[in-house]
């Protein structure tokens, strides 16, 4: 009798939104539904999202897959769960949030973690006692940003004692998720990461350091329990089982955050193998058979969700927002030039548009710097621009420079990278929404002089990724099975034509951070007083 499949119910909260999707155990993507949410941004570095939000738009885009009708609900085996890194909910003990969740962009913690690394002869802003303890136990340390969940929590015990006081559990976005899921309060080995007290140096049995909760203030009781990526929660909550369509008793599988779980989809699971993501932010990542850090450049390498392995971790801030932001506040602005007309969907044409302009965009470079960087700089106040524009560029030229800026940016990573590894990529598998982008593709292998394999679908790696992770978990597949069920769409060499062209832009880019970052650290250097909201609705193709 042929083998009933068996599918995922798989949850992937990006800061645009979660996409919920049912996944079948060996990576195929069945539907899924999106909903947006918004971020509330504030003038002194703040960036927020409402936790209630996220899981009202995850129950109705849940309710709407599943009504779909693709499977039997007796067929949905597990509940795994994926989301944006680096945020942090203050919740009590019933569950409830306390505030807003405080994500990844914010970086109001940054004075917070400066007096957390207060000491005597400094390496690049760390004591060298610190640092050292750091990089024995973590592999890495505390963003001098004040973007990792540390900078979070401490600047709440500054600034908001009493939520301090009254928070039972300080929880990444993907173990608030869980929480709701199921009522339990549990962190994974990965997902803990950032916070930075915990010792990683054996990646199958992460624990909590004494040593890194003394240095940090932070207190142990107010963190939770640690489990495997691959271990189960707890079951589904009958009633939101019941709301859902689930069968009761649906296992929640442990999950990761969108880093490790877009590396785990991408299909590059083997050591040295290397994935590149473009989505709202972007970086480029793989397994290695070792714990090591690049203080230098700000990434290193940690426990992965797949057992006793290690990943790198790196991001850049932004990358297909660049796009967005394009589009919303130049192109198709709102304001006395453009009152009424809609705005199309103009990815379906940006294509078609780059293509037009031959490589080097006519001399205009952009920087993607609109929210700072955190690799291989960590600099909160660098900022984004377009440089070189002459009355001959035409905005097809800004738009081709736009998609080249990122990709000179990817490259800037790509080589410490690469030295950490003592090797070079022979290709990467190329996810997310701008790996939809043929000509981004080819831009890509253009800039980086490395073959990039265009994955199928590759929206949903995270997704796949975690849907993956659940099929490990319940005995399904097994982690070397999974470079097999990825399908490669199509494959992009370097054209070397463009070698010498992208060579030489890619020298002013870097000229360029070195020239503009003292200018931008006076001009955006953070005032104190109170912060209006803005309040930015960031539903993109990404």
């Amino acid at each position: 009798m042929k083998e009933q499949k068996k599918y995922i119910l798989a949850v992937d909260l990006g800061t645009s939104g979660p996409k919920t999707a049912l996944i079948s155990v060996y990576g195929e993507v069945i539907g899924s539904e999106f909903k947006d949410t918004p971020v509330i941004l504030y003038p002194d570095g703040g960036a927020e999202q409402d936790p209630q939000g996220w899981w009202k738009a995850i129950l109705t885009t849940a309710k709407e897959v599943i009504g779909k009708n693709l499977v039997a609900p007796d067929d949905v085996v597990a509940v795994s769960v994926t989301t944006q890194w680096s945020g942090t909910v203050a919740v009590e003990k019933s569950g409830k949030h306390l505030m807003n969740a405080i994500i990844w962009m914010d970086s109001r913690g940054s004075e917070s973690v400066k007096n957390i690394l207060k000491g005597f002869l400094k390496i690049q802003g760390y004591p060298l006692f610190k640092i050292l303890t750091w990089q024995r136990l973590t592999g890495g340390a505390p963003g001098l940003a004040g973007k990792d969940p540390i900078s979070h929590i401490l600047w709440i015990k500054e600034n908001h004692p009493q939520i301090y006081a009254d928070t039972y559990k300080f929880l990444e976005p993907k173990d608030y998720i869980n929480l709701c899921f199921t009522g339990k309060f549990t962190a994974t080995y990965d997902s803990i990461l950032l916070h930075w007290v915990t010792d990683n140096r054996n990646p199958s049995d992460v624990v909590y350091s004494d040593k890194l909760l003394k240095m940090t203030g932070i207190d142990r009781a107010k963190l939770p329990d640690l489990i495997r990526a691959i271990d189960i929660v707890g079951p589904v909550k009958d009633e939101i089982a019941a709301e859902i369509g689930l069968k009761k008793g649906t296992p929640v599988i442990g999950g990761t955050p969108d880093v490790p779980s877009a590396g785990v989809g991408s299909g590059a699971v083997r050591d040295y193998e290397g994935h590149l993501y473009v989505g709202t932010s972007s970086w480029i990542s793989a397994h290695v058979p070792f714990k090591k850090t690049d203080i230098a450049h700000n990434f290193g390498s940690f426990p992965s969700p797949i057992p006793g392995r290690y990943i790198i971790l790196s991001e850049q801030e932004s990358a297909g927002k660049c796009l967005t932001w394009l589009r919303d506040n130049i192109i198709y602005h709102k304001d006395e030039l453009m009152l009424e007309e809609d705005a199309p969907d103009i990815f379906k044409f940006l294509d078609k548009m780059v293509e037009r302009v031959p490589a080097g965009a006519n001399g205009v470079i952009f920087t993607p710097w609109l929210y700072g960087e955190r690799s291989p700089v960590d600099d909160c106040n660098i900022r984004a621009s377009l440089f070189n524009l002459s009355l001959e560029n035409t905005r097809e030229d800004i738009l081709r420079a736009v998609f080249e800026g990122v990709a000179f940016n990817a490259r800037w990573l790509l080589e410490p990278v690469e030295k950490f590894m003592g090797r070079y990529f022979e290709y990467l598998n190329f996810i997310g929404g701008g790996a939809n982008s043929d000509v981004w593709s080819q831009i890509f292998a253009d800039i980086l002089n490395r073959k990039i394999r265009q994955v199928k679908d590759p929206i949903y790696s995270n997704a796949r990724g975690a849907a993956f992770l659940a099929a490990i978990a319940l005995h399904h597949i097994e982690p070397k099975d999974i470079p097999r069920y990825i399908q490669i769409k199509a494959e992009y060499t370097p054209d070397p034509a463009n070698r010498s062209i992208y060579d030489a832009l890619y020298k002013e880019f870097v000229n360029y951070y070195k020239a503009q970052r003292e200018a931008c650290a006076r001009l955006n250097k953070r005032k104190a007083g109170a912060c209006s909201v803005q309040k930015h609705n960031q539903e993109e193709f990404f």
